[in-house]
């Protein structure tokens, strides 16, 4: 019986549409150690790239480059409201290498109240891409908590 999700699939699988395809799949290599998964389906002209999946870890995303109005890449847009959240065992080791294949540091790592380690970047295909280690388990209380602490020195900050 044919399975609803295949295997290797999570229930959400990220697409993105990139200028330049066959570059955004070299970065994401260099970047964040992706794998080709599978066969890469080019368009008619045999140079634009219809279809083509990549895995990083044990999740699986898509992509393709524009083509027309209705695959519109961030570059094309001006940017994307759109962040891609990535686990990673070492989140400094990660970003380091993301920012020397070619991504734009946008919020250094840092110790997050929530308990995370973290950082944010922009690949250059427009893509965010959001880092992070999990280095501490909190309770619901100690993040609310956290959170008030991070706020006041946030607004501190801004003075």
């Amino acid at each position: 019986m044919t399975k609803p999700i295949p295997d290797g699939y999570h229930t959400l699988t990220p697409s993105l549409t990139c200028k330049d395809a066959a570059k955004a799949l070299e970065f994401y290599k260099k970047a964040f150690n992706a794998e080709l998964h599978g066969d890469v389906c080019y368009g008619p002209d045999g140079k634009a790239i219809m279809h083509a999946e990549m895995k990083i870890g044990d999740s699986i995303f898509m992509l393709n480059d524009e083509f027309s109005e209705m695959c519109s890449s961030p570059v094309k847009l001006g940017g994307s409201p759109v962040s891609l959240y990535m686990y990673v065992k070492d989140v400094d080791t990660a970003f380091a290498q993301a920012v020397k294949a070619g991504a734009t540091a946008d919020m250094p790592v840092t110790d997050m109240f929530w308990g995370d380690r973290f950082g944010a970047l922009t690949d250059p295909f427009g893509h965010k891409w959001s880092l992070a280690t999990h280095v501490k388990d909190m309770t619901a209380e100690e993040i609310q908590k956290a959170k008030a602490a991070w706020e006041k020195e946030m607004c501190a900050a801004s003075k």
